[in-house]
């Protein structure tokens, strides 16, 4: 039987190197069970000055999509922000924002989707004073674009902005911040950048595989290597890795530049059933069908 964990770390008292981890690969033949029983996996921090992050992870089943919630538990405002919302499952997110007394400022994406209409939009039709976030280099409207060597605050926690472009133009990447005010190990939430065991496709939305590896390799496995890496989706049941795990491991980051290329350029995969829908939606924010129907 599988189990929500909700682990503590002390930034002061632990040494980081995988200890008290969750396990973060499961096998493929749990995955059908785990994501059909699971919402959300609990993890939170707490560093040497007492500032707590609380973070939730959730899955939208239909397009595979990781949802995060990340919030300041320890301000009194209980800030929190969420990366990669879906549309699908904004009342389930709002509720869990609700019930654990949070308050949500901000709706971010890592890049314009092609497989799911984006939450943000919904969201802010839902909670006005909600801010959205995304890439000025996706040419997409939000309220805030950000670019490389941004902060995003949210209580006295922030996320720093890299940027990896590769699956798209406007790729970027988020992580925890770093120094002893901010909680260890770092997390950095990929996008389609780095999955679990791979990366997002490259022959789309002005993807290209030589930026997606410069990008991975001088801006994602420069990080430490205890630094979890939560991407955007997943498709074999695995919740979460490491950075160290995915230099060893990812059968085509690991590769040479060239090697990689030819990969890429070889995975003849279908046409995205929904991007003709989510990409243009997903550049104003999910509200494509609000404005036209106002217009």
């Amino acid at each position: 039987m599988l189990r929500l964990r909700c682990l503590w770390l002390s930034s002061s008292s632990l040494p980081f190197k995988h200890q008290f981890l969750p396990s973060p690969i499961l096998s493929s033949s749990s995955s059908s069970s785990f994501k059909s029983k699971m919402e959300a996996v609990s993890y939170s921090t707490q560093s040497s000055s007492s500032k707590k992050l609380l973070f939730r992870q959730l899955f939208e089943k239909e397009s595979s999509t990781y949802t995060y919630l990340l919030a300041d538990a320890s301000h009194p405002d209980k800030p929190a922000l969420l990366v990669d919302p879906v549309d699908r499952t904004v009342d389930r997110d709002l509720s869990l924002v609700k019930d654990l007394g949070l308050k949500l400022v901000y709706a971010i994406n890592t890049h314009v989707h092609a497989d799911h209409v984006t939450g943000s939009g919904l969201i802010k039709t839902k909670l006005p004073g909600v801010k959205s976030i995304i890439s000025k280099a996706s040419k997409a409207s939000a309220d805030i674009l950000v670019e490389a060597g941004d902060k995003i605050q949210f209580g006295d926690l922030y996320l720093e902005v890299r940027a990896t472009p590769g699956h798209t133009v406007g790729c970027v990447t988020y992580v925890t911040g770093d120094g002893p005010d901010q909680p260890q190990p770092r997390m950095a939430f990929t996008g389609d950048a780095v999955l679990i065991r791979g990366c997002g496709r490259t022959d789309f939305q002005g993807g290209s595989s030589q930026q997606l590896y410069e990008s991975v390799h001088s801006q994602i496995f420069t990080l430490p290597e205890d630094t979890f890496i939560y991407p955007a989706h997943d498709y074999k049941g695995f919740t979460v890795s490491t950075v160290g795990e995915e230099m060893l491991y990812n059968p085509r980051l690991t590769k040479d530049e060239e090697t990689f290329k030819s990969i890429m350029e070889n995975l003849k995969l279908s046409y995205p059933k929904m991007i003709d829908v989510a990409v243009p939606a997903n550049m104003v924010c999910g509200l494509q069908d609000v404005e036209s129907k106002a217009v």
